[in-house]
């Protein structure tokens, strides 16, 4: 099969006609960063920030002309709203994803069965200016009151565990809640809230959530086996979970709960940029490594006006089942005392505890498993703190503002 040339790529774009600019796309260069690997074609369409909002068709047909090129299999078109900026160089396009979630892979898709919908995503670091129809978009996630992300500096301090729970104990209080695992990399919901399966899409353009313990649950676990490396790059990752919270029928929620990949990058970023949060919870284990770790991931939400509803404090000691004796096997109290520096909430702490771990493992959680245990009502405090905090709100709040420094 022949390869597919970027110039192919423009001939074929050279068809599509702004319907206000009486041209064609690439004569009037509206066409950036075009990418081909084998048959996989991404490229950007660059347009007003005022006219972005109005543009979904020009991208669609933009998308359709690039795809009826023999030999290409997949195409990822995007918009790009932003202000243009003299001598500014353009934004790459997002990496190719070639189908919806839930829908036919394409071939050659290096990530298993699924890959995140094409374009439609803003991606790359190009922030929408403040008051732009971007930043005043309709909410992403119609019928969710609030959505809170639980996150962390780093990996391995127990934050989907903390989200799991946190997610079952409002459950528990008698909410409506959701729970979004936004680990694309690292899907653990599925094991941990004992659900197999993939969803179903009665009208192949929405997913309905897979639902236990009465939460309703996404994650791009339930599209590709649990060993499936996805070996994806950051604009197709913000795709999917764009897709994920978007093209989900999540109904009516009290709380979407966000288990947020570790670390401070672009899904970060996109979830802050494109979801109106209500707030986040920051995980940390108390020694000072992972504390460091955790203040980055705190001052990154404050950065982009997110605000932070306070810090859990995960491993906070450890009581051996045998003796009954206590080691503060990573220290203890850092949590406490680093909230009360940054001026933010102490919400609890949780030990660390085999019964945790196990009932996690298990897909049966420590809060449904044993609600009534010492460690399931702490779960359950924490859980009454994060609800007086974004309970009371009966809207949610507008898409936080980016700001670059």
């Amino acid at each position: 099969m022949a390869q597919v040339t970027e110039q192919q790529v423009l001939d074929a774009l050279k068809a599509v006609q702004d319907p206000e600019q009486g041209n064609d796309i690439v004569t009037l260069g509206m066409v950036t960063g075009i990418a081909v690997e084998g048959g996989r074609v991404s490229f950007a369409i660059e347009v007003d920030p005022a006219r972005g909002p109005k543009l979904e068709g020009l991208r669609q047909a933009a998308q359709a002309a690039v795809e009826g090129i023999a030999g290409v299999e997949g195409v990822s078109a995007a918009l790009t709203a932003h202000t243009a900026r003299a001598g500014a160089a353009p934004q790459p396009a997002p990496q190719p994803a070639p189908r919806p979630l839930g829908g036919k892979p394409a071939a050659g898709s290096r990530a298993g069965s699924a890959a995140p919908a094409a374009g439609h995503s803003h991606a790359g670091h190009s922030h929408p200016p403040a008051g732009s129809p971007a930043q005043q978009a309709k909410p992403l996630v119609p019928g969710v009151r609030a959505i809170v992300a639980v996150a962390s500096g780093k990996g391995g301090v127990g934050k989907s565990t903390t989200a799991v729970n946190l997610a079952l104990a409002l459950s528990a209080l008698g909410h409506k809640i959701g729970l979004m695992d936004a680990d694309i990399y690292g899907p653990s919901l599925p094991r941990m809230m004992g659900i197999s399966g993939k969803p179903n899409s009665p009208d192949g353009k929405t997913l309905t959530p897979l639902e236990n313990y009465g939460v309703k649950c996404m994650s791009m676990g339930f599209m590709v086996a649990e060993d499936t490396p996805m070996i994806w790059r950051g604009p197709m990752v913000m795709s999917a979970l764009e897709q994920m919270l978007r093209d989900v029928n999540w109904g009516d929620l009290d709380v979407l709960i966000v288990d947020m990949p570790p670390g401070t990058g672009d899904a970060q970023l996109t979830m802050a940029q494109r979801v109106p949060l209500a707030g986040a919870v920051i995980v940390s284990t108390p020694q000072d490594i992972a504390l460091l770790d955790a203040r980055k991931g705190l001052n990154m939400f404050r950065k982009v006006d997110v605000p932070v509803l306070g810090i859990i404090e995960n491993m906070s000691y450890f009581v051996c089942p045998h003796c009954q004796g206590r080691s503060d096997i990573f220290s203890h109290g850092g949590a406490r005392k680093e909230a009360e520096r940054l001026g933010t909430d102490f919400l609890g702490e949780i030990p660390l505890d085999i019964q945790i771990r196990e009932t996690s493992d298990s897909g049966k959680p420590l809060v449904v498993s044993a609600p009534n245990s010492p460690h399931a009502l702490a779960y359950k405090a924490i859980a009454e703190a994060v609800w007086a905090k974004i309970g009371g709100a009966g809207a949610r709040k507008a898409a936080p503002k980016i700001t670059v420094e």
